[in-house]
């Protein structure tokens, strides 16, 4: 077996199990998670119509590329949302979801060092897994880019070493975050493009959050940055997003990636070996999805009366405010329990019945200290109902203190 598979952690959910093993929660409670962060809003009609009128399409394999016609559905959304202008046919390329895509991305971007010295893969902490799976699969060095807890836990790209520069191939950005809904801003962006110019890195930009915000204005986007950058080539840059928040639709498993064509180009070589091609049925889903914005304003306005709801009810209790965008929730926790995030989860738990995920198993210790430490991470994703009840519990959990 690959020796590198022994490097891998145990994934966050596989944690929370072994936390709540033995544990026996209130009887009197029904179960209520918000541990996990798969949409439950319905799937909209349409798009279970264009999946039962495409069944021929089950006949025939897939084109690794896509057809033409799905490749323009992307291209067009990119023009609409961010007023870019992107060549559909060789800066975009159909995935099967985003967590697939940023494997294999960096599968196809990370190479030995010439030099010997082990590559480096730049990413946020706290962080989606993923991007340290793939990095230690990839034969790279994970870095784990420092966090300021005082701007939602913004990456502090300023911090990371010049010697951790110098070896770096890739560096993962997820804006908006998870778990913490922060987006990054255009100076940022500059700042970042200015280090891959210097040292040549390719940025991934995972974006899959990025329908579902809570202010006026939309959250910025890795290609439109670049854009407003006059960066329109988009160099050493790929975005990656996603239907399944934006559409509800999970177990589609359809996204798409985009940006620099040189380095799509190669990932496209990759992916006809790695063997990931697009149904042709869900291709004429993602068609008619990516066609439509009504349904993505209606799931925005579900998710905005439910956080304006959850939100005051858990702030006078936590450390909690509204964030930028996604839809998890980012509290701290209470002081009677310190940093210890796992106690306040299991107890929790256990005595009324409500899952939320320990912030330290987001996180990775990094100079001596884990991000995550001391949160907990509320995925808002079921209706509003079962999410008050869920927010009321807690505010009953906190406000009755730390079982002695």
């Amino acid at each position: 077996m690959n020796p590198l598979l022994d490097q891998l952690h145990p994934y966050p959910f596989e944690r929370l199990r072994k936390l709540f093993a033995g544990v026996v929660p209130d009887a009197a409670h029904r179960p209520i998670s918000l541990g996990i962060g798969e949409p439950k809003h319905a799937t909209p009609p349409f798009i279970l119509e264009a999946l039962a009128a495409n069944t021929a399409a089950l006949a025939a394999y897939p084109p690794t590329a896509g057809s033409p016609a799905l490749r323009e559905a992307f291209g067009a959304w990119l023009r609409q949302r961010y007023a870019i202008e992107i060549d559909a046919q060789s800066q975009t390329l159909p995935v099967t979801g985003s967590r697939e895509a940023l494997f294999a991305l960096t599968q196809a971007v990370v190479a030995p060092s010439a030099s010997g010295s082990r590559p480096v893969v730049v990413c946020p902490n706290p962080f989606y897994q993923i991007y340290e799976g793939a990095a230690l699969l990839a034969g790279a060095e994970p870095f784990y880019a420092p966090s300021d807890p005082a701007r939602n836990f913004a990456v502090d790209w300023s911090s990371v070493p010049a010697e951790v520069w110098a070896r770096t191939q890739m560096v993962f950005v997820c804006s908006p975050g998870n778990p913490t809904g922060a987006v990054m801003p255009l100076a940022e962006w500059q700042q970042l493009f200015e280090l891959s110019d210097r040292h040549g890195f390719v940025i991934a930009s995972d974006e899959c959050y990025s329908e579902i915000y809570f202010r006026d204005e939309p959250p910025l986007g890795g290609l439109e940055a670049a854009a407003r950058l006059g960066r329109t080539d988009f160099r050493r840059l790929i975005a990656l997003t996603s239907l399944s928040k934006r559409s509800n639709v999970p177990g589609l498993r359809s996204g798409f990636v985009a940006g620099d064509a040189d380095i799509l180009k190669q990932f496209l070589l990759y992916r006809a070996y790695h063997g990931c091609a697009m149904s042709g049925m869900v291709a004429a889903a993602s068609i008619a999805a990516w066609g439509d914005e009504a349904h993505v304003e209606a799931n925005r306005a579900l998710y905005r009366d439910k956080f304006a709801a959850v939100t005051p009810i858990l702030a006078p209790h936590l450390d909690v405010r509204l964030p930028d965008a996604s839809f998890y929730l980012w509290a701290g926790i209470p002081a009677a329990y310190g940093q210890d995030d796992e106690a306040f989860a299991r107890d929790l738990y256990a005595q009324y019945n409500v899952t939320v995920l320990p912030g330290s198993y987001l996180a990775r210790t990094a100079a001596g200290r884990n991000p995550g430490a001391g949160r907990v991470r509320m995925a808002l994703v079921a209706g509003t109902a079962e999410c008050v009840e869920a927010a009321e519990r807690i505010a009953r959990f906190v406000a009755e203190g730390r079982p002695a």
